[in-house]
């Protein structure tokens, strides 16, 4: 005799196993591999778009190995083609949000090609938003950055420090996308954004499976740390050590990639409750503890038990010398708190990377 269900129970269950879908652009990279995995962990159903440019097809099958809720869907797209990103979110017209991970950010680069990153960042953003308002998706988690302060006045920094000029076209991109989400919410009662203004994302999945894997010579400290001493590169050049710091080399304040990760759950769950303020908020990512380029890499020479060999160079362009936050505001109103320290950051890291040579 076959099992029978009431209308009730049929709705009941139809309810509790519908999963709200979210669209996110550039999940195959770095931050957006993790926040993928905790989301799916939340029990969402994820679309990701990636058009592969800095990550790896490779990424889809070890999230699915960490995670454990229903697979994610992939597309690989180029959001600067207007009609290819119009084709693939009226494919995905039901989505309830969108979180954008999707930018060229290379602060050097950007220095170097300047209109690349313009026309590549803002382009996106552009296309994705115009999409949003054309199938009424009201949610958008934005990935901004602590280089939005440019060359701070007062620290730590907290949300209303003021924001100035940017010191790279890739801070500014971030700074000018802020500005059109604000602008665009402004006009439009049904949208709600959250910019989450990262400061200095590490570290890597406790699984190992995950963590940054740049393509080509990394442009961030920590995977030219762990190739470094893994032997893929001969040597790390540190960036300036005459800054008015007590090592002489920058200050940043870093935070663990997974920390940082749950943070977007958070986010999200607060738009897709209502439970914004304003139509447009803004918060800062980050431990609100400084740690100097040295600092790290002498935590990660305590964790690993290994040698980092490095010398000093030139300054970068672009790079300032002193950033931390005031993380207050996302503890308060988010209910968020990283838990992971710095020598947990650098020891993941290794893991990571260890992992990759096996």
């Amino acid at each position: 005799m076959g099992v029978q269900f009431t209308k009730r129970a049929i709705s009941t269950y139809s309810i509790l196993n519908t999963k709200k879908k979210i669209i996110v652009t550039g999940g195959l990279g770095y931050i957006g591999s993790h926040t993928v995995v905790e989301l799916i962990e939340s029990g969402y159903e994820i679309v990701i778009a990636d058009n592969l440019s800095n990550s790896d097809l490779d990424v889809l099958d070890k999230i699915n190995e960490v995670s454990t809720g229903d697979k994610p869907k992939f597309e690989a797209l180029d959001l600067t083609d207007a009609e290819k990103t119009f084709s693939f979110f009226q494919q995905h017209k039901n989505a309830k949000g969108v979180i954008n991970f999707a930018a060229l950010k290379a602060v050097g680069e950007s220095v170097q090609k300047p209109i690349l990153y313009y026309k590549n960042n803002l382009s996106i953003l552009l296309n994705i938003i115009e999409n949003m308002e054309r199938f009424e998706m009201n949610n958008l988690i934005f990935s901004s950055s602590a280089t939005v302060y440019g060359l701070p006045e007062h620290l730590p920094v907290n949300e209303s420090s003021s924001s100035k000029r940017p010191t790279s076209p890739y801070g500014n991109t971030k700074k000018i996308g802020e500005e059109i989400i604000e602008d665009f919410a402004f006009n439009n009662s049904a949208f709600k954004s959250i910019s989450l203004r990262y400061f200095n994302p590490i570290g890597a999945h406790p699984s190992g499976k995950l963590g940054e894997r740049p393509n080509g010579i990394p442009n961030n400290l920590m995977p030219f740390i762990t190739q470094t001493v893994s032997g893929k590169r001969k040597e790390l050049k540190v960036f300036g050590n005459d800054y008015n710091t007590p090592d002489g080399t920058a200050i940043r304040d870093y935070l663990h990639v997974v920390d940082l990760a749950k943070a977007h759950v958070l986010a999200l769950e607060r738009l897709l409750a209502n439970k914004n303020d304003t139509n447009y908020e803004v918060f800062n990512l980050g431990t609100g503890i400084g740690y100097s380029v040295l600092d790290v890499i002498k935590s990660f020479e305590k964790t690993t038990k290994k040698k980092v060999n490095y010398s000093f160079v030139d300054r970068r362009v672009g790079d300032v010398p002193i950033l931390y936050t005031d993380p207050s505001k996302a503890r308060d109103v988010l209910n968020w708190k990283p838990k992971y320290t710095i020598d947990d950051m650098t020891r993941s890291s290794w893991n990571f990377q260890k992992s990759e040579e096996i």
